[in-house]
């Protein structure tokens, strides 16, 4: 088993934080440097941003909003939502971004995932993936902000960005998200076993035992969060003792 990564998601929209359920029901959460702050005082291992409606909008991603508080964060951040060429990715990693994702981008190109990993490595690149189970059981793609289903396979796209590139995963269950009920174990157990880099879970966690459960049953290299972090009803500092006490292998922080 790898060492576990403890990653909140903050969601922005006009420099504020948000949160919804099942993609929908957005709200508006916290100030950005408030959260910032607070995680990277609080023993999270890194930040993920998204600019949850830059790719609906069809506009570039809010790196003002990130600049602003780049200062206080003082571990490894990815920023994601907008990102649709190599300048892009440029900008996000001269404002100090160790990693980039990009979503619905990857669909309309798939070319963008190999231009990306060739010119600034693999490691850079994160794949996010917004999958929703279908009727014959199996999952697919979905974009703009989980409404539209693209009828990819998400096990197929998954394995071909990975070819092309890819040097990690973020798995986003609609499904789940939001729920408070647990990750989509079954999900992500099948995608860890069909490629060979970093699956990071996301999407319906609840409590202690639902981070326990998906990094024990499906192996994941890192747990995202939000609504549970940013409300105080879970804070990472007592999670991670939680899940060092059954035996996970966490990051160092000292």
């Amino acid at each position: 088993m790898s060492i576990v990564r403890i990653i909140p998601c903050i969601d922005m929209i006009n420099g504020r934080v948000v949160k919804g359920k099942n993609f929908k029901n957005i709200v508006d959460v916290d100030s950005i440097d408030y959260l910032v702050e607070y995680y990277c005082n609080t023993g999270a291992d890194e930040i993920i941003f998204y600019d949850i409606n830059a790719s609906i909008e069809k506009r570039k991603t809010d790196l003002l909003s990130i600049s602003k508080i780049v200062s206080k964060i003082n571990i490894p951040f990815c920023v994601g939502g907008g990102i649709t060429s190599v300048e892009d990715v440029e900008n996000c990693i001269n404002i100090g971004a160790e990693k980039v994702s990009i979503n619905s981008a990857a669909i309309k190109n798939p070319n963008l995932v190999k231009e990306i990993a060739m010119q600034f490595g693999s490691k850079r690149l994160v794949v996010a993936v917004d999958v929703k189970k279908n009727m014959e059981g199996g999952w697919n793609i979905y974009t703009n902000g989980g409404s539209l289903d693209t009828g990819l396979d998400a096990i197929d796209w998954i394995k071909k960005v990975v070819d092309l590139g890819a040097g990690e995963i973020v798995v986003n269950s609609i499904d789940t998200d939001g729920m408070k009920n647990g990750y989509d174990i079954e999900l992500l157990k099948t995608v860890k076993s069909a490629v060979d880099v970093p699956i990071i879970a996301s999407g319906g966690a609840g409590k202690f035992e639902d981070f326990y459960n998906v990094i024990l049953l499906a192996n994941v290299d890192g747990v995202l969060a939000a609504s549970v972090f940013h409300y105080g009803e879970i804070k990472i500092c007592d999670l991670k003792k939680y899940l060092k006490s059954k035996g996970i292998s966490l990051i160092d922080k000292k």
